[in-house]
């Protein structure tokens, strides 16, 4: 490589790392992730997004306007192959504080889940449980993911297109068992631009045997149609990402989000979809099939 090229692909590099390290510090201003005295357990699995998601946290620390303490824990959940000297190897020799948790999913999900199913739901769920536990246990007052912006987005559509539900991951969140608060700081960085970082850092990915060995086709069409929508439309994830951020509840259909039924009353009886009804076929309204 010549020296004009190496010099390129260092101010690239650099931007690069500019561009993540100021998303990730916008996206923990913008919901108040961290505060004073916190102590951030960060959740490592050993791919590329948990690795960026620790090394950003961790020189946004070092320039932070507030203390906070980070300590990776990672969950051992045996696995064939599983190598467990890679992530104690990596993170002593950046001088990290670690745990390493030993729990056997691995063998549960086999043992449950048939053979040809989707292993990830339940996969997540043992493991979630497992690092909430602990984080309960041990004092951390918050936990960090590494759920970034297309994350998020992919979401959003599968539970739009497979729930009929309108949600995605939020950046910030208390645990459904009230105990933890979880924090997503990558919520405004890119997948493509994590995929670049952990590459030019060489992180030591770890190859997962349960949920990244198998594709789930729900989240492949999802992302499938995502990355169509970019290449045809630039800017289109980025808008939808932009969407979710800026609701208007009396424009959607939700009547516990908006009082639709006050809008305009001028304080008469409120009607019930019976009374509307009344005197109407049971089956008005279906379509019968020709003779």
């Amino acid at each position: 490589m010549s020296a004009v090229a190496a010099r390129k692909q260092e101010i690239n590099a650099n931007k690069l790392a500019k561009r993540l390290r100021r998303q990730a510090g916008q996206a923990i201003a913008d919901f108040q992730m961290i505060e004073e005295g916190d102590r951030v357990m960060v959740c490592l699995s050993g791919g590329k997004d948990s690795y960026t998601l620790l090394d950003l946290l961790r020189q946004l620390q070092a320039k932070a306007p507030v203390n906070f303490e980070l300590h990776a824990v990672h969950l051992d959940q045996k696995q064939p192959g599983y190598d467990p000297d890679t992530l104690p190897r990596y993170l002593e020799s950046a001088g990290v504080p670690y745990t390493i948790l030993e729990q056997d999913t691995y063998s549960v999900v086999k043992r449950v889940v048939p053979e040809g199913r989707t292993m990830c739901s339940l996969c997540s769920r043992l493991r979630r449980g497992n690092l909430y536990d602990h984080a309960h246990a041990e004092g951390f007052t918050k936990i960090a993911l590494g759920h970034h912006r297309d994350d998020i987005v992919e979401t959003l559509f599968l539970n739009l297109f497979h729930q009929a539900k309108l949600k995605a991951m939020p950046p910030k969140l208390r645990s459904d068992d009230g105990r933890n608060v979880v924090i997503r700081p990558l919520a405004y960085c890119r997948e493509d631009d994590i995929a670049d970082y952990a590459a030019l850092k060489g992180f030591p990915i770890m190859p997962c045997n349960l949920c990244g060995s198998q594709e789930n086709l729900q989240r492949k069409a999802i992302k499938a149609m995502l990355g169509e929508w970019e290449r045809k439309f630039p800017g289109r994830v980025e808008n939808v990402f932009r969407a979710i951020g800026d609701v208007s509840p009396s424009q959607l259909a939700d009547r516990n989000l908006f009082d639709f039924a006050s809008l305009g009353s001028r304080g008469g009886t409120r009607l019930s979809g019976q009374d509307w009804l009344r005197g109407e076929p049971a089956d008005a309204g279906s379509e019968t099939a020709p003779d």
